[in-house]
């Protein structure tokens, strides 16, 4: 009798022991696919910033600091009296700004969306010149990492008195 009750409980152990390890480990891949598709790639966990803005703790108010103070930078740095002289007609150039996570900076004009035209490799050309030397901006942060974003902003060019 005690080597059958052995028997069966050896046969029941080894039996459902078995399922135990016949459960497959989850699938590396599948799982960072799971949590990528997770993950709101257009969205940033914190706005780029620079030191005027470092101390503003709302998110929205250090958005728009930021925002505030690269438009009125680049609109100080590129001679407005110079592009109003060579197009009078424009009053706005959007100006697409790039921060990579090593917090280099890029700047390029992007096309009018009226029918206005002017020479982009012209206003580039001045943006490269003039924006050079522009101060020090912390990239954006996603996920604790530091990352690259863009922005289009509207630079005025044409100030009415």
């Amino acid at each position: 009798m005690k080597r059958t009750n052995a028997i069966l409980v050896a046969l029941f152990f080894t039996f459902f022991s078995c399922q135990f390890f016949d459960k497959k480990a989850p699938d590396k891949e599948q799982l960072l696919k799971e949590e990528l598709g997770k993950i709101n790639w257009e969205e940033v966990d914190e706005f780029p910033t620079v030191t005027n803005c470092d101390s503003v703790l709302d998110k929205e108010t250090q958005k728009q600091c930021f925002f505030d103070y690269l438009i009125q930078n680049i609109q100080n740095r590129i001679g407005v009296d110079t592009l109003q002289i060579m197009y009078p007609e424009m009053d706005t150039i959007s100006v697409k700004v790039t921060i990579n996570p090593d917090a280099t900076l890029e700047f390029r004009t992007e096309k009018p969306k009226e029918a206005i035209t002017y020479d982009i490799k012209v206003i580039d050309s001045i943006l490269q010149n003039k924006l050079a030397d522009f101060p020090a901006i912390e990239p954006a942060i996603k996920r604790g990492i530091k990352v690259k974003s863009q922005f289009i902003l509207p630079v005025i060019i044409k100030v009415e008195e």
